[in-house]
């Protein structure tokens, strides 16, 4: 690695982006977003759209995809005396209560009871020494199915634009409800180009990682090595661990949709190769000189300047590479963020 570079030191990670490269909707077509392809071995990019990912896959790859469904998670509130609170799920504790994230916060006290609609309520029981809370909340039915009709996307922060329909903040193959943010990466995959690449040979297995809100909050230690990392919970089934195995045995690629399918799986591997089926938290920090155990091909959106993520691109592409990637993409006018365009690093 080179000598001028401090990998811990948070500004290395920084990088210039016009605001206005900022992807605030979502493509009318998911895969006709751009695909910046970056060859390790050659250094060579290519410019291209998502469903030309096809020419870059082969027979016998294993595609890893997140198969998370985002909770229409953020709610607005209401104290008995008329001040409007927004909650934030993060977290399920059990059947009523969960974590969550109040604003404005201070003024909640224990107790507190918010009216969110005329099905739903909610009493502030406990306060995290982080900052976050534990509510319990009151209702008559189905929780999930008043949480539907009552909540709203958890867009990021940078998305200043209203969403218009809830399903373009979800994959196309998502099934399991949990997560506080999409997984971005997979947002590009329509179910024809999926069937498509099933066609070619190439094998589509999934894991479950319930995406945090931590995922966008960004780093603020100098050194990056004194960042708490978020915690998310993810699951990863002896099958699925099998066939990845397998893969890795005879020497075909494993390709990651998405960093929380990298940090799924590199999470795992941290308790032994072969892989074994695990369901647990994790708050692995993937920054460089990690060395990957088992991704070998990564397909990533374009992420914030100073982020975790795009620590972990940096360990997986090489810093110089990554940083030089980020620059073409602006060069070129690609879309940032989690409604942006795609890269597939190879």
């Amino acid at each position: 690695m080179s000598k001028s570079i401090d990998y811990f030191k948070l500004d290395s990670y920084d990088y210039y982006l016009p605001p206005e490269l900022i992807a605030q909707t979502p493509l009318e077509k998911r895969d006709e977003s751009r695909l910046l392809v970056f060859d390790r071995k050659t250094k060579d990019i290519y410019h291209r759209q998502f469903k030309d990912i096809t020419q870059f896959l082969k027979k016998g790859d294993v595609l890893v995809v997140n198969n998370t469904r985002v909770l229409p998670a953020r709610l607005l509130a209401h104290k008995n005396t008329g001040a409007n609170v927004e909650i934030l799920l993060l977290k399920r504790k059990n059947l009523t209560d969960w974590e969550v994230l109040l604003k404005p916060a201070k003024r909640v006290k224990i107790g507190t009871v918010l009216e969110i609609s005329s099905e739903l309520k909610c009493e502030l029981l406990e306060i995290l020494p982080d900052g976050n809370r534990i509510v319990r909340f009151i209702f008559d039915g189905v929780f999930e199915e008043i949480l539907n009709r009552v909540g709203s996307m958890p867009l990021p922060h940078y998305i200043h634009e209203k969403l218009k329909d809830k399903e373009r903040y979800q994959t196309v193959y998502n099934k399991v409800e949990g997560s506080s943010a999409a997984p971005t990466a997979g947002l590009h995959f329509t179910k024809e180009l999926l069937e498509k690449i099933r066609d070619m040979g190439v094998e589509i297995v999934e894991l479950t990682l319930d995406v945090g809100i931590g995922t966008f909050r960004p780093c603020k230690e100098n050194d990056i090595r004194k960042h708490d990392m978020h915690t998310e919970h993810f699951t990863l089934s002896q099958e699925v661990a099998d066939r990845i195995n397998l893969a890795k045995r005879e020497n075909r690629r494993v390709i990651a949709v998405g960093t929380t399918s990298v940090r799924t799986l590199e999470s795992v591997a941290q308790h032994g190769v072969p892989l074994e089926a695990m369901d647990g938290d994790t708050n692995i920090f993937i920054y460089p000189p990690y060395k990957f155990k088992v991704v070998d091909a990564l397909i990533t959106n374009f992420h914030l300047p100073k982020s975790t993520l795009i620590m972990l691109v940096c360990a997986f592409a090489g810093y110089e590479n990554t940083m030089q990637i980020y620059e073409t993409a602006v060069e070129n006018k690609y879309r940032f963020f989690s409604f942006g365009d795609s890269m597939f690093i190879e």
